[in-house]
């Protein structure tokens, strides 16, 4: 597992370790915290070696059987995270993941195979969505929406009937499409954020206003561990007015257009470090809602080392 063991020793090594790229994709998508997600592999990993080689050659599927272990894993973290949000200090947001030409990890390099596959099911607007819904929801839907896994297999997981699977992944379905609006290209959606960030540093609290939905909310995650405003702003001119104050409260601010989620987004740094990682949600020509991440916890994809 830690690859000291030889693969020419065990030809099984190779193949199990290649789900991992897998499993990461899954968890994160499950859980919205790519270190939540890296817990839950290592635990997979863990419960598949402490099976005797011959339980392990008696599972037909060995990718199959870490898929559903690691899923039931996220099943249960996911039934324990609603009280461990109530705890949470401020507003709680998905983990922010930048592209894989940018990632970094605490001055130790990443693994490629741990990279999040960055498509539409990982963008921040997506994610957010998935949070409001049940563990069992958001379990069935993304094991069959985004993975194509049929659902007498979700069901296995899931512990409930194929048809109540079918039915979970339909609720789902119907969430997603009232929270989302029609995709905006991404040059246009680059074009907005650079825009945004320009009359952000420029203090121009009238092109802001231009650029953001009149109903615009902006939210911040400090997790209580560094300055973040405990609750949304609501209103475009109100969100407008929060960012230009911004600039003269923290003077040495660095903005920089980074992808976030696989989207065009910003990164906030100061002296080289990352501080704040914002994501966007468009709708239309106008910014609908705004995350910033700042909890440094959620930060270390996005560090320098």
């Amino acid at each position: 597992m830690t690859g000291s063991r030889d693969d020419r020793l065990d030809p099984g090594l190779s193949a199990i370790m290649s789900e991992r790229r897998q499993l990461i994709n899954l968890a994160y998508r499950l859980l919205g915290s790519l270190a939540d997600a890296e817990d839950v592999v290592q635990e997979t990993y863990t419960r598949w070696y402490a099976m005797s080689p011959g339980e392990q050659a008696a599972i037909e599927s060995p990718g199959g059987w870490l898929t559903k272990v690691a899923s039931r894993i996220c099943l249960d973290l996911l039934g324990s995270a609603r009280a461990r949000r109530e705890r949470y200090v401020g507003e709680w947001i998905p983990e922010p993941l930048p592209d894989s030409t940018e990632w970094r990890s605490a001055g130790t390099a990443t693994d490629p195979a741990d990279r999040v596959t960055l498509d539409e099911s990982v963008n921040m607007a997506f994610l957010v969505v998935l949070e409001a819904m049940t563990p069992a929801e958001r379990v069935a839907f993304i094991l069959h929406d985004v993975f194509r896994y049929p659902f007498p297999e979700v069901a296995e997981i899931v512990g409930r009937s194929p048809a109540a699977c079918r039915q979970l992944a339909t609720s789902a379905r119907r969430r997603i499409a009232s929270a989302q609006s029609p995709p905006t290209p991404t040059a246009r959606t680059a074009d907005l954020v650079r825009d945004f960030k320009d009359a952000w540093q420029a203090k121009d609290i009238a092109a802001l206003v231009r650029l953001l939905d009149p109903d615009a909310v902006a939210i911040g995650d400090g997790g209580g561990l560094v300055s973040a405003e405990l609750h949304p702003v609501s209103g475009g001119e109100l969100v407008a007015r929060y960012f230009a104050g911004l600039v003269d409260r923290r003077p040495g601010i660095t903005l920089l257009e980074r992808t976030v989620n696989g989207q065009p987004g910003l990164v906030a740094q100061e002296n080289g470090v990352t501080v704040t990682v914002i994501a966007f949600d468009i709708a239309g020509d106008r910014i609908r809602h705004i995350w910033a991440v700042r909890n440094p916890e959620k930060l270390r994809p996005w560090l320098t080392g």
